[in-house]
């Protein structure tokens, strides 16, 4: 058993044709069909039904697939691990993050990282489901909110964050010392769309206290909740992170209480996955910059219990 027969094999079965196969392999269809008929008469069984035109994967093809997956992963991480030992400082890097100021805290560090890392490509995705990108193998790792439940995943907690209720000097509410999260929800109010995770928290947060938040305006684009802001059209309800991220002097920052608002951050990766110098380097910027946020403004975060 060859591990060019393997990935012959492997590419078979996500094709589904052995035509559309081969030419994906770059081989010809009779020489794919010839190994894939070596590797049957190897184990003795059929791994594929050909029926008509169709191509179905056999229970022993798939038990061979499966464990076929594991073991080209395994080579691949090897193969990475024996570049970074013989000191091989290139390829690509590959983070997501969730839209807002999970994927701007990234994109903030990407020019130190260049730094330490010249030869690395980086890819940064910003999407909803990055985790599900992770459990892809697309991804070397993604920033993301807690609860993520997938027994095929690394969580490595970050930080626990409030969030604050954010106006301007002349707005009615801006003398508070603290806010009710009821107050909140009766004044005119600028957020993001339903489709972002931290509205998302604060919806089932508003909806488990018999609360209903109804945004004036909802935008995607963090500036231009800033301006609205500013602008005096409405208030906002934003992340410790996406605050200290910001030119925020000209605001008024108010912590919301009963309840409090706070949200789990944590990087995520395949248990799987070989985390390489470059990714832990990375992760390594990434918890720097949060420390020295907490020492600055220790009373931002949340008790990790609490």
């Amino acid at each position: 058993m060859e591990i060019r027969q393997l990935e012959y094999f492997m590419t078979t079965c996500e094709e589904l044709h052995f035509t559309r196969a081969a030419e994906k392999l770059g081989i010809t269809q009779p020489t794919l069909s010839h190994q894939i008929k070596a590797l049957e008469n190897e184990l003795n069984v059929r791994l594929f039904d050909r029926i008509g035109k169709k191509t179905m994967i056999t229970e022993a093809g798939m038990i061979l697939y499966q464990n076929c997956h594991k073991a080209l992963g395994s080579l691949a991480n090897a193969r990475e691990q024996i570049q970074e030992l013989q000191k091989v400082e290139r390829g690509t890097l590959s983070i997501g993050a969730l839209p807002g100021e999970l994927n701007e805290l990234v994109s903030s560090l990407l020019i130190d990282f260049h730094r330490n890392y010249p030869n690395i490509r980086i890819k940064l995705i910003a999407h909803e489901d990055v985790v599900e990108r992770v459990l892809q193998n697309e991804l070397d790792f993604a920033l993301s909110i807690l609860p993520v439940e997938d027994d095929k995943l690394v969580i490595k907690p970050l930080y626990r964050e409030a969030f604050y209720f954010v106006t301007t000097a002349n707005h009615p509410l801006s003398g508070y010392q603290q806010i009710n999260l009821e107050e909140v929800v009766t004044t005119p109010i600028v957020m993001f769309p339903e489709t972002h995770r931290c509205r998302q928290l604060i919806d089932f947060t508003c909806k488990k206290e018999g609360l209903e938040l109804k945004p004036f305006i909802e935008t995607t684009t963090i500036d231009s909740l800033f301006n609205l802001v500013r602008s005096g059209i409405g208030a906002t309800i934003l992340s410790n992170t996406l605050i200290e991220m910001q030119q925020y002097e000209d605001l008024i920052i108010i912590p919301i209480v009963n309840p409090r608002l706070c949200r789990e951050v944590a990087i995520v990766y395949h248990k799987d996955k070989y985390v390489g110098q470059a990714a832990s380097g990375f992760i390594e910027l990434i918890l720097s910059y949060i420390n020295s946020i907490k020492k600055e403004e220790h009373t931002a975060y949340c008790d990790l219990e609490g």
